[in-house]
């Protein structure tokens, strides 16, 4: 039986406290199920967005979508994550990533690594965030038990199967570094080719032996638009996805568009062949995404 559909909205700016505030109730007037921060220079800092939004809603989880690790050591990120979850009333979804823009580490004043250094470092501060946290005499404590369930996002093989151990939210980028040349850092996979991450991330979690259905699975909108020409909106992410099809770019669950009863069944039949149910949109995209929560509520 599949699993029933989640929504998440990823906030990006951060304007005043009370237009904070009040897009956080929005949110949660609009159906969201989950308000994320992501966790990028220029943006809000997550934990102390999370709290406010938790003190001005009621029903919606809360979550990092996701840390930049490389700006985090463990044993401090530890009492950020237990701080935070006591303080939204155990409400907290702790989204993690290795990182992908070198500018914002050349920024800090911190070193970026190689793509191996850079999950070397996910994977140790995953196993010191799983002993901290769930250590009795570790303070301060998370609200929840034995810790805030773990999202963990990416597309290469190492990060899957740490996934695989690990996670109970697994966030597919459905996306590759870029070249250095390129105009944006990410270049989009083909719907292919996603389809066969989310198979290895099931054969991994086989092997680990978590059984069928080890996770939810994630999937980031990019783009939301009620429009009848469907091929000219997919044309616009072509600097994302230089080497894809109109077609293929029509089949990605990057892209949602059509009338809210055509994007509902878009996702339906991205559950089914993904086995994406948590889709998360962009703060730009939340009142556009909204009458699709209204026709998929329940489902």
């Amino acid at each position: 039986m599949a699993r029933p559909f989640r929504f998440g909205v990823n906030l990006l700016t951060l304007e005043s406290a009370p237009t904070w505030r009040e897009k956080c109730r929005r949110a949660e007037r609009l159906g969201y199920d989950v308000l994320l921060v992501p966790d990028h220079l220029g943006m809000p800092a997550p934990f102390a967005a999370l709290v406010a939004a938790a003190e001005v809603t009621e029903r919606p989880r809360l979550g990092t979508f996701v840390l930049n690790l490389g700006f985090w050591n463990p044993a401090l990120l530890a009492r950020e994550v237990a701080t935070c979850d006591a303080l939204t009333g155990g409400r907290l979804e702790l989204g993690l990533g290795a990182g992908y823009v070198k500018a914002e580490h050349d920024s800090a004043g911190l070193p970026f690594g190689s793509p191996r250094e850079r999950v070397d470092h996910l994977e140790h501060t995953v196993q010191e965030l799983e002993r901290l946290l769930t250590d009795p005499e570790q303070q301060p404590r998370p609200a929840q038990a034995p810790r805030p369930p773990l999202v963990l996002g990416g597309n290469g093989n190492r990060l899957l199967r740490v996934a695989a151990r690990h996670a109970e939210i697994a966030a597919f980028t459905g996306a590759v570094p870029a070249p250095d040349d390129a105009p944006v850092p990410l270049k989009m996979i083909s719907p292919e080719a996603l389809e066969e991450r989310v198979a290895a991330f099931r054969g991994f979690a086989a092997d680990a032996g978590r059984g069928p259905d080890p996770a939810e699975l994630n999937y980031l909108i990019q783009l939301v638009e009620n429009t009848g020409d469907h091929r000219a909106k997919a044309r616009e992410l072509r600097p994302y996805a230089p080497d894809l099809t109109e077609d293929q770019l029509l089949a990605h669950p990057a892209l949602l568009l059509g009338s809210p009863k055509e994007m509902a069944d878009q996702l339906r039949a991205h559950r089914e062949r993904f086995g994406f149910t948590y889709f998360a949109v962009l703060e730009h995209n939340m009142e556009a995404f909204a009458p699709v929560i209204e026709e998929l509520h329940g489902a």
